[in-house]
């Protein structure tokens, strides 16, 4: 290992990242044999063989899978430390950034941003992702996935850097002429009221959830669903409470469904919303300048979905 060739390295994922050897001699501009020669290189450096060949190409073993991952953070290392950094610009690049976002994210954070690319990257484009957490994190890794922004409690460990950007806190949502007129429940009311729960691939919901569970309040629950979007109409002909992310309160009660907010009866905990990316990027241009954008849109001073209640603490 004393006179590893660091080249290697860009080998190794290179066929990571097309699962062919053909593919990947392709993508570092080189011939199929240079690539095999390199692979036995590997195998003999580290031991055992790093890939499997199958009837599509080849597959990576599973000490591969973390190979992999300290392969790039060595190569962004390399490339920060030692080569000129590559300028990002904006104005004429036509990349496509790619975001986790749950389904409130989306409402929260994408109409801001895409109306800034639109005038400072006009040529770049956004896909937004929803994953289960153990894949968001190996997509970041992986380069897939270049920032996660919003609740992600699992993107905790030293692989990835965070940047708070702001808080959000919890509302009840009624029908808009319920019987309950008041601005603010009641634990009676609250305990009273059939509820509505919502199970969506978003983290934040489990915030509310762990608090009453900490507490043991126990509610009546008359519906259980994957999704937000249906609330309005299933609380707006029913007398049911949900509590949920005061943004997406905010946003049914504005577009005219037939609901309106109130606050809670009990000090429940903020939604800390941050901007995760893995720390292989950290130093990338094309990521700083997303999260310098992204840190600039959303923050307590920008926030255009203020908290329309006193806060109280938990």
């Amino acid at each position: 290992m004393k006179e590893f060739d660091l080249n290697l390295l860009r080998v190794l994922v290179a066929v990571y990242d097309a699962r062919s050897v053909s593919r990947a001699a392709q993508a570092l501009g080189t011939s199929q044999p240079t690539v095999s020669t390199a692979l036995g290189k590997l195998r003999r450096a580290f031991g055992e063989p790093l890939f499997v060949k199958t009837a599509f190409g080849v597959t990576p073993t599973a000490r591969t899978h973390a190979l992999a991952v300290s392969a790039r953070e060595v190569l962004a290392q390399v490339e920060t430390d030692l080569l000129p950094e590559s300028a990002f610009d904006p104005t004429t690049t036509e990349t496509c950034f790619t975001l986790a976002l749950s389904d409130v994210g989306e409402m929260v954070f994408l109409p801001k941003l895409l109306a800034r690319l639109r005038r400072e990257a006009p040529g770049a484009s956004v896909r937004s992702v929803a994953m289960p957490p153990e894949q968001t994190g190996v997509a970041m890794a992986a380069g897939d996935i270049d920032l996660a922004i919003g609740y992600f409690p699992d993107l905790d460990s030293a692989q990835f850097r965070q940047q708070r950007l702001f808080q959000h806190y919890f509302v009840c949502l009624l029908r808009a002429d319920h019987p309950l007129t008041g601005e603010r429940l009641t634990m009676e009311q609250f305990l009273g009221l059939g509820h509505a729960v919502i199970r969506a691939e978003g983290r934040s919901q489990e915030i509310f959830e762990k608090y009453l569970e900490r507490h043991k309040i126990e509610r009546r629950i008359v519906l259980h669903t994957p999704h937000f979007m249906s609330i309005p109409m299933i609380i707006g002909q029913s007398d049911l409470v949900v509590t949920l992310p005061h943004a997406i309160g905010q946003f049914f009660s504005r577009i005219g469904a037939n609901v309106r907010i109130v606050e809670p009866p009990l000090p429940l905990p903020p939604i800390g919303l941050y901007q995760h990316w893995h720390r292989s990027y950290h130093h990338e241009p094309r990521n700083r300048w997303l999260r310098t954008l992204v840190a600039e849109l959303f923050n307590e001073q920008t926030d255009e979905w203020p908290y329309p209640f006193r806060v109280l603490r938990a």
